[in-house]
């Protein structure tokens, strides 16, 4: 994070980094250091939108930075975690909506002037001490510390600028009336307090299997629920990259190379622990509280333990933890805060600060230093490192070769044979099955669908490793006939007597309700019952999940009045509002212009969320799949692959 200006502004460059991080991987990276859109040729393009062109270079860049930028905060961080939050298609997708964005500005001639780029520049809090622009002088110091190209910022500041105008035309035509800001207050804010019994239909038992002849019966009046879908089966060859790890041998030499070429891999970044008392106010209340705030730092500042002061008085949710707000977790904390803990050196104590609903006492109570890990520490992590890359490449050139091989043959298997290799059959599998350990995202079924009948496909890559395969028979889709089908008919069945035996039970506890309460009538009727005290529309109820009904009874069913049944996705729930407060149309009007600002901007995104979606479909957005797979299992390799 950047360190205060107030100090020496100097001190600000290895820092800056770490604040402007997410503006320099979504837009420098794009527009400036990393490379144009368009660049590369052939086998370096990872997908087209429409006459543009996202290199495969470009990628690589842009995931590799995302992923260094989550080290820093996730030391633990490994690929299974990553390919978890899914950020491979998080960054590919961003990088298409920036290419959508960059054609949508040219074609509308939308431009930024230098005195708007001269304006951003000055407004950007890292480029200001005590609220004022530190000065241009300062500002390219700043950049020159931190290697950034100037002309390659401003650029990236002009595309954002541009950016923001694309949206602001795209959005301009939407608005919202009077009565949906009301609809939406009421909304966030009536609750209701409800009490639910719940029955599910794994809690149901029937007296006995279904009747053949029933099932059969059941089968011919929904004949067309069940087909079969298309299937495809294939000839294949897979190599798993740790069977080829195992087979790797390495070199003290190697590994320190690795080192010596990498060491920004190994930075441990500046570490701080903070804790903190905080006392909330009114403004009716502020002059008491910022009393008691320094009678507090007096205390402190005679010797009183800050921790045990914290436990007594602060009144957020870090109180009873001495106030401890940990390595990481200060940086939610407001920025003006996290200036202050910024500020800071071991063991100091900041002055009272006043924030927005409050006032703060901080304290600084760790302070560790950038360091290089040393050699011993991470020679594990490279081992690992070095040997998935040579399994790789061992694995790349023994598919390259069969590949060659069977092609000219026209056969896989004769290919395979040839070289010493035994192939496998896939069996009948449905577009994007799993196959077995070696392929749980669906990357070869996927492929099957994409080539025809006794074609060869280029080699497809999953995280495990990289495989051939030659697609032999297409089975088409059809009819199913009842034997095929047969356990998913009975189950259907079941489901619906299981319903019907659910909603007379759910019935019976209706009826009882005059002689026992919701919660002892769900003991007796082995109901699971659930209490909520601020129940709002849209809300997840339990296993209930979000259920349109629940909402619409929670603020028209008569208080003290047990609804019918209500199914849900897994059975039948019975409601009764103990509760409920509704907002009124004076409170409404206090807060109009705040709901109205708020709710125009969440409106504003759904729809440029919509917009850019049909943009994509338009721009007919082409992804080379096998290429994004094999890119993301060498970087990842890279980033704590060792653990998985």
């Amino acid at each position: 994070m950047l360190k205060s200006m107030r100090k020496n502004v100097k001190s600000l460059a290895p820092t800056l980094w770490f604040v402007i991080i997410a503006f320099i991987i979504s837009i420098f990276a794009v527009w400036g250091g990393a490379g144009a859109l368009g660049e590369g040729r052939g086998a370096n393009i990872l997908a087209t939108v429409g006459k543009e062109k996202i290199s495969l270079n470009l990628y690589q860049q842009n995931l590799r930075q995302r992923i260094e930028a989550m080290r820093r905060e996730f030391r633990e961080l490994d690929s299974r975690f990553i390919q978890q939050l899914n950020i491979p298609q998080q960054i590919l997708n961003q990088l298409i909506q920036q290419s959508l964005l960059t054609q949508l500005s040219k074609e509308m001639g939308v431009k930024a002037t230098d005195d708007e780029i001269r304006k951003k520049i000055m407004s950007y809090p890292v480029f200001q001490k005590d609220g004022q622009f530190v000065g241009f002088t300062q500002y390219k110091k700043i950049l020159e510390w931190n290697r950034i190209p100037l002309s390659e910022f401003e650029k990236s500041l002009r595309q954002e600028i541009i950016m923001e105008k694309v949206v602001d035309v795209i959005t301009a035509g939407v608005t919202v009336t009077e009565e949906e800001l009301w609809e939406n207050y009421k909304k966030t804010n009536d609750t209701a307090r409800l009490e639910y019994v719940t029955l599910g239909l794994d809690k149901v038992e029937l007296d006995k299997e279904p009747d053949p002849e029933k099932l059969v019966e059941y089968f011919e009046k929904n004949r067309e629920t069940y087909k079969i879908p298309e299937k495809r089966e294939a000839d294949y060859y897979f190599i798993k990259n740790d069977d080829l790890k195992a087979t790797v041998e390495l070199t003290d030499t190697e590994i320190e190379a690795y080192y010596d070429d990498n060491t920004a891999r190994f930075i441990v970044p500046e570490q701080t622990r903070a804790s903190r008392i905080y006392l909330p106010f009114e403004e009716q209340e502020r002059n008491d509280v910022l009393n008691q705030a320094k009678d507090l730092l007096d205390k402190i500042q005679s010797g009183r333990d800050f921790g045990e002061l914290a436990i007594g008085y602060s009144k957020d949710e870090k109180a009873q933890d001495a106030g401890d707000w940990g390595l990481y977790e200060w940086k939610s904390l407001s920025q003006q805060e996290q200036d202050e803990i910024n500020r800071l050196s071991q063991d100091d104590i900041s002055d009272i600060i006043e924030i927005t609903d409050g006032v703060v006492i901080l304290k600084v109570t760790e302070k560790n230093p950038e360091s290089t890990e040393p050699l011993e520490a991470v020679k594990e992590r490279i081992t690992n490192i070095l040997k998935d890359e040579k399994a790789r490449q061992m694995a790349e050139e023994e598919i390259a070769r069969l590949e060659k091989a069977a092609k000219k043959e026209n056969s896989l298997d004769v290919a395979a044979q040839t070289l010493g290799l035994g192939i496998r059959n896939s069996g009948l599998l449905k577009e994007n099955d799993p196959l077995e350990d070696i392929d749980p995202s669906g990357s070869i079924s996927m492929t099957l669908f994409n080539i025809e009948e006794k074609e060869i496909s280029s080699p497809i890559y999953t995280y495990q490793g990289v495989g051939l395969a030659q697609l032999m028979k297409i089975e088409p889709p059809r009819p199913a006939n009842f034997g095929e089908v047969k356990q998913e008919v009975s189950e259907d069945f079941m489901a619906i007597e299981k319903k019907e035996l659910a909603m007379e039970r759910i019935k019976e506890v209706k009826q009882d309700l005059n002689r026992k309460s919701l919660e002892d009538l769900a003991e007796d009727y082995s109901l699971e019952y659930k209490t909520v005290e601020e129940h709002k529309r849209g809300q997840y109820l339990g296993v209930i999940g979000e259920n349109r009904e629940i909402d619409k009874l929670a603020f028209t069913l008569p208080l003290d009045e047990a609804s019918d049944p209500v199914e849900f996705e897994s059975g039948y729930a019975l409601v009764r509002v103990l509760d409920r407060k509704e907002v009124t149309r004076e409170e409404f009007e206090n807060v109009k212009q705040t709901e109205k600002e708020n709710f125009l901007e969440g409106k504003k995104n759904k729809f440029f969320s919509s917009y850019l979606a049909k943009l994509q479909e338009d721009k007919e957005v082409k992804i080379r799949y096998d290429l994004f797979l094999k890119t993301n299992q060498d970087i990842l390799s890279r980033f704590g692959g060792e653990e998985e």
